[in-house]
């Protein structure tokens, strides 16, 4: 992991106006510079509840998972970035 981070704003606290949004990597598997690891706890109501060390605090992915995952993951590793708008080429 990247930095440590103590609570749930830390995630996006180097992130500009992240209130307005920001871009959240994510993948089963750790890559460079993820930042929080989540591990699956169990399944409900089609979603599933993963917990996160970090935080010490459960959260529920609702079936959306799915768009991205067949299953649902033993592990999710994230890192929330700036969104980054390109300049239109000259």
């Amino acid at each position: 992991m990247a930095r440590p981070i103590e609570n749930a704003s830390q995630l996006v606290s180097n992130i500009p106006n992240a209130e307005k949004g920001f871009r959240l990597l994510f993948s089963a598997t750790a890559f460079p510079g993820s930042e929080v690891k989540l591990e699956w706890k169990r399944e409900e109501h089609g979603g599933n509840w993963y917990y996160s060390p970090e935080f010490k605090m459960e959260g529920w992915l609702c079936p959306a998972l799915f768009k991205y995952f067949e299953k649902a993951p033993k592990e999710i590793y994230e890192r929330a970035e700036p969104i980054v708008k390109e300049s239109a080429a000259l």
